[in-house]
């Protein structure tokens, strides 16, 4: 029986050991039909070129610009659905992976025709112990996305719901099928509730999430876009505030027949506020603009039409 093929996707922005470090896990992966797809994000260290003359077998694709996580994950997307892959794996390079963690991934996708995307446990990066996300789920009333076991110490013995509501981009495996049927990720998210939406729309199609206990990968939280820094605005960037405000509301508004807008009103009213307050008594004007671009920019943002 034909070993169905995969193409994995990882993208580089300015962090060559991160991603280095992904590689080589990948490497000692277990699954052998898979094809790996390294998309360099406008990098300026030179990361990028660097790690494809060090896997000389990726398929390297260079990003004159960064294109965000939803626009270098489409280019590579367009690239692989040119061929014939069964499924396709987005993969943060902060992460490094167990070697059958895509076996167990893929048998599971091959064994339920309904299930459109499947994710693995993830796991804190370095201790290994505490579990980073285990799927979620949605509150349709205020709009809310809850991580599943989030901050739990893992054990074997642990029961976890192998069904979800939503996937984080972090790892994903979806079936290429469903891909050319309800299209490429959203490229106005750029970055943040990417996810969500395409987990919406895949369930808004009537398929099915899901979640691979025994399959386990290690994520370093927010590893490949945290800004190291000691300055008033904190370590988070106040563009990445910026993002994350518009994009929840472009969300909320790309669903509304999802999502009670009485409800995810009033939430985003209240964290607007408490946002604001805090970022006055703490000093950081910066964030404080950015996040009421982000109200502005994100009421106007308009619904799009998703194609492959």
């Amino acid at each position: 029986m034909r070993e169905p093929k995969i193409a994995i996707i990882i993208i580089n922005w300015n962090t060559y050991q991160l991603t280095f470090n992904c590689l080589k896990s990948l490497n000692a992966c277990t699954y052998s039909n898979k094809t790996i797809f390294l998309v360099d994000n406008g990098s300026k260290d030179g990361s990028g070129d660097k790690i494809a003359l060090e896997f000389p077998d990726i398929n390297y694709i260079k990003n004159e610009i960064n294109e965000g996580f939803t626009g270098a994950n489409n280019k590579a997307l367009k690239v692989i659905l040119k061929q014939n892959y069964d499924y396709v794996l987005l993969l943060n390079n902060d992460t490094e992976v167990e070697p059958n963690f895509l076996s167990l991934l893929e048998a599971t996708m091959d064994s339920d025709k309904n299930l459109a995307a499947t994710q693995p446990l993830i796991l804190d990066f370095p201790n290994k112990n505490t579990i980073w996300n285990a799927g979620g789920s949605f509150n349709s009333f205020f709009c809310l996305f809850k991580t599943r076991c989030k901050g739990m110490i893992y054990s074997p013995k642990l029961k976890i719901d192998t069904s979800t509501q939503w996937i984080t981009g972090c790892c994903i495996l979806v079936k290429i099928a469903v891909i050319r049927e309800v299209g490429l990720l959203d490229n106005r998210f750029f970055i943040y509730f990417e996810d969500a939406d395409w987990s919406i729309r895949m369930t808004n199609l009537g398929y099915k999430l899901g979640v691979v206990p025994k399959s386990i990968i290690y994520h370093l939280s927010s590893g490949s876009n945290k800004k190291n820094n000691t300055s008033n605005e904190g370590n988070l960037s106040p563009y990445a505030h910026y993002l994350n405000v518009r994009n929840h509301i472009y969300l909320i508004n790309k669903h509304t027949f999802f999502f009670n807008s009485t409800g995810s009103s009033i939430y985003q009213i209240l964290k607007i506020t408490s946002y604001s307050i805090y970022f006055i008594l703490r000093g950081r004007f910066e964030k404080l603009k950015m996040v009421w671009h982000g109200v502005l920019d994100g009421i106007k943002m308009k619904n799009i039409k998703h194609t492959v």
